[in-house]
């Protein structure tokens, strides 16, 4: 018993901080069925009390962009994680797997350029694509985005530990360089390959300031920069931004449970010829 003690201890510390943590979330998706009334009255009660779904009603069919948003941040977090995905992979193969000059030297650049703080590129990027003419468009916010050196870094050290065995059998097939990176090694990355995917849709899904400083027409606005001129619009309806907030948090949770058992999996690899 004296042993359980300590344990028991720490459950009880990590469920109260579990529910502490639930908490907020819970009550913005039960908010999304409250009256406007209710929600400013009603204190952090959970339950509604006159449960509706007009606010769902009212963002779905009368305003005119709110489905154009959705379907911004679907395509530019899909298009965007494909990218990501591709170079992503092929870099930190490259740097794992093959012989060139400079490879350590721009590796160390990798490393040093993760460090950097996301933010202090905003207005560099914004001045480049000024000068490109890409400003208000798509790829404003697809291309800057389309490499992550963090991910670059994680593909690296996954590729490493690959078993060189696997590569062998596929040259002595006679399969090239390229041929065995697509047809062998990609397939078998799955799961590095999944985690990367999650976390880079994630982040293009829920980017906020960059969609705020490149785009400027409303039919362009990604799904959180959308929510928060809905805001204004509404002068803080807060029912109807909770009914929108909890539509953006769906196909995060879609994502996640789709590709929950490759994070299960780990990176184990195995194969034969």
């Amino acid at each position: 018993m004296r042993k359980k003690w300590p344990r028991m201890f720490l459950y009880v510390i990590l469920v109260a901080y579990a529910l502490i943590t639930l908490y907020p979330f819970l009550w913005a998706v039960f908010a999304s069925f409250k009256p406007y009334q209710e929600i400013v009255t009603g204190g952090l009660t959970l339950l509604p009390k006159n449960p509706t779904l007009d606010n769902y009603v009212q963002i779905l069919t009368r305003d005119e962009n709110f489905f154009n948003w959705v379907i911004n941040s679907f395509f530019v977090a899909g298009f965007g994680t494909f990218l990501n995905i591709i170079f992503n992979s092929m870099a930190g193969y490259a740097l794992a797997r093959l012989q060139f000059p400079g490879r350590h030297k721009l590796f160390l650049v990798i490393l040093a350029v993760i460090m950097v703080p996301g933010q202090i590129l905003l207005i560099p990027n914004f001045l480049i694509m000024r000068t490109l003419g890409i400003l208000d468009t798509y790829a404003a916010l697809i291309l800057p985005s389309a490499v992550n050196f963090s991910y670059i870094f994680m593909m690296r050290q996954f590729f490493i530990n690959f078993p060189s065995d696997v590569e062998e059998a596929a040259q002595v097939d006679g399969l090239n360089r390229f041929q065995t990176f697509w047809k062998v090694v990609f397939p078998m990355a799955q799961a590095s390959i999944a985690t990367q995917g999650v976390f880079v849709f994630l982040a293009l899904w829920n980017e906020f300031l960059k969609p705020l400083l490149y785009i400027s027409s409303p039919e362009r606005f990604t799904l959180t920069l959308g929510l928060q001129t809905f805001q204004d619009r509404y002068a803080t309806q807060w029912n109807y931004v909770m009914a929108g907030s909890v539509i953006s948090i769906i196909p995060i949770i879609f994502l996640y449970i789709v590709l929950n058992r490759y994070f299960m999996q780990g990176f184990r690899v195995g194969g034969d010829k």
